[in-house]
């Protein structure tokens, strides 16, 4: 028998952490949302009031149900308060390995011992954060994509100390949470990062090299493979300095130059074009539109 998860917190109130919140919350789990301040507790909140607004307006949600998630969300800037007595964590935090080990040793502290404990990162080793974990068994990874609210996919990653109940919990949860699991061993990138930043290395490299501009390059993907949206405007869209970040760590642990970073993707963030949320990448974006 997989444990009934009715409480959960989330932390990292950013576009994952807000995004995961919401989705917690309309699967009818009572959901604490982070973050190191109030300030950006409440921006994470307003975030998911926006979408729900967004989404009663195009006549996809009701008023009613709007109405129950935000009766079921918390904001916290409190990690004690948020933790306490839940029987779910998901990590949303930045993907840096030190800043997710210091979470995790202090939160595993915090909650019950059987506490599931999951992290939303998109490429560092499960089996190396469970190690800031006490009874590392209830540790795995639940990758959700941006925006966590729409997109199906959840990717569910076990460590070399996953236990099957763990797994069992987390496939459980997907189902709840209305999402697509598919099932992968700790490796890294796991499948969908290391599929999708090895792509869209690529395409920047075309882009450094002039072989087209990037509008064309992702109409290529989009028209000729049926991608629904192109390499280049997906990084713009996830980020441009979290792309790095991802790529810079499958080029120092798997072989080869594979995911070797491209002088255009280290300049830009220097530059500080990120993509989407600066309004400068590959694209110009105003009011959420690439226009260019």
């Amino acid at each position: 028998m997989t444990p009934e998860i009715n409480t959960a917190a989330i932390l990292g109130a950013g576009a994952m952490g807000a995004g995961i919140a919401q989705v917690a919350a309309q699967a009818g789990i009572q959901t604490s949302l982070f973050d190191i301040s109030e300030e950006f507790a409440m921006a994470g909140l307003a975030k998911i009031t926006a979408m729900l607004d967004k989404g009663v307006a195009r006549g996809k949600v009701s008023e009613e149900e709007r109405a129950n998630v935000l009766t079921k969300l918390t904001p916290s800037w409190d990690v004690e308060a948020a933790t306490n007595g839940v029987d779910l964590v998901i990590e949303a935090v930045p993907e840096r390995l030190d800043l997710k080990l210091e979470i995790f040793q202090k939160v595993s502290d915090l909650v019950r011992s059987d506490t599931l404990i999951a992290t939303n990162t998109s490429s560092i080793s499960i089996t190396k954060l469970a190690k800031a974990v006490a009874n590392p068994s209830r540790f795995l990874g639940l990758h959700f994509f941006n925006p966590p609210p729409l997109m199906p996919l959840l990717e569910v990653v076990h460590g070399e100390e996953t236990s099957q109940h763990s797994l069992d919990a987390a496939l459980s949860l997907s189902k709840r949470m209305g999402k697509e699991p598919i099932v992968v061993r700790d490796s890294p990138g796991f499948a969908s990062s290391r599929l999708g930043v090895a792509i869209g290395l690529e395409a920047i490299r075309m882009l450094e090299e002039g072989v087209a501009s990037a509008a064309d390059i992702d109409k290529a993907m989009e028209l000729g493979y049926r991608f629904p949206m192109g390499p280049l405007k997906l990084t713009d869209l996830i980020g441009i300095d979290v792309r790095l970040d991802i790529a810079s760590y499958l080029d120092a642990n798997l072989e080869g130059d594979r995911f070797k970073v491209p002088e255009l993707m280290r300049a830009m963030v220097a530059e500080g074009k990120h993509g989407k949320k600066t309004g400068q990448g590959f694209y110009t974006w105003v009011d959420g539109q690439a226009i260019s």
